[in-house]
């Protein structure tokens, strides 16, 4: 396989954290610019990696559809092999653990429309146009300022206070963005993989009080939890397209859900976590908090 990947999305979170993992292991990394043909930046790659995702949830059942066809395109023309982050949107509100046998019943708008972009890069699978890897995970952990942990949880930890959604003592999953990388990564320079692979990625199943405690065991002080008012987003629904998306997904914070970690055992046996008090270090230190 050619060690070339053309990584969509590359200053995003997803496709930032895969670039970055991918040229630290030798590959050559392009990084796709909107607006271009993508099927002819494809040619001579091993990889396209799909970190492409509208803004602030932008119009999704219109991009979506969009970006889909664009990147099964790229492989059919290039021989590519797709590596695509998924989600548990998808999911709906059924009991945990989620894996790959989990039924797609979604109870959002947006698990409507995840659930059928995945649909379409198994069909492609299945019928030999495509070879795919779904690498599933929960909310992303990483040091960029325009993820929703950083931008809203840890607005205002250097005050003292870590703005909590929904019920605090319920689990929720988690992704560390270089270990999803690593994980990315590592799939994708196997040759043994299906055509079609869904991945569940285990990361961390924390609740928001454990999510406190761990950042304040890390700063060496306590820290408070400070419920956000989520009546906000009803609020501004109307006349702020985010406020409206982000309403649409707080059930999330109030339904225990995990991933399922047998799969990730079988396919990459040898993977080893970040602790979870490192992930929490680096995040807090990217906002200028040291550590204890």
């Amino acid at each position: 396989m050619e060690r070339v990947a053309l990584v969509l999305g590359a200053s995003g979170g997803f496709g930032g954290a895969m670039a970055q993992e991918l040229a630290r292991r030798g590959w050559t990394i392009r990084r796709f610019q909107r607006g271009t043909d993508m099927a002819a930046a494809a040619q001579g790659a091993g990889l396209i990696v799909n970190g492409l995702n509208p803004p602030n949830y932008h119009d999704w059942a219109g991009h979506i559809p969009q970006i889909t066809a664009q990147v099964l395109a790229a492989a059919k023309a290039s021989g590519a092999r797709i590596l695509v982050p998924g989600n548990v949107y998808p999911f709906g509100a059924q009991p945990a653990p989620w894996g790959s046998q989990t039924p797609h019943r979604p109870v959002s708008r947006k698990g409507a429309i995840r659930a059928t972009m995945e649909a379409r890069y198994r069909r492609a699978a299945e019928m030999g146009e495509a070879r795919v890897i779904l690498l599933r995970a929960g909310d992303f952990l990483g040091t960029a300022p325009h993820l929703m942990v950083n931008s809203l949880m840890l607005k205002h930890a250097a005050r003292g206070r870590i703005s909590t959604l929904g019920k605090v003592d319920v689990a929720h999953a988690f992704a560390w963005l270089p270990d999803l990388a690593r994980a990315g990564a590592d799939l994708a320079e196997r040759d043994d993989l299906p055509a079609f692979l869904d991945l569940p990625f285990p990361g961390y199943s924390l609740t928001q009080r454990e999510f406190v405690t761990t950042a304040g065991r890390v700063l060496g002080r306590p820290l408070r939890m400070a419920p956000f008012p989520t009546w906000v987003f009803t609020l501004l629904a109307p006349i702020w397209e985010l406020a409206a998306e982000m309403r649409e997904m707080l059930y999330l914070w109030d339904h225990p859900h995990w991933m399922d970690s047998a799969e990730m055992a079988r396919w990459l046996p040898g993977f080893r976590a970040t602790h979870v008090e490192q992930a929490m270090t680096a995040m807090l230190r990217a906002k200028g908090l040291a550590a204890a």
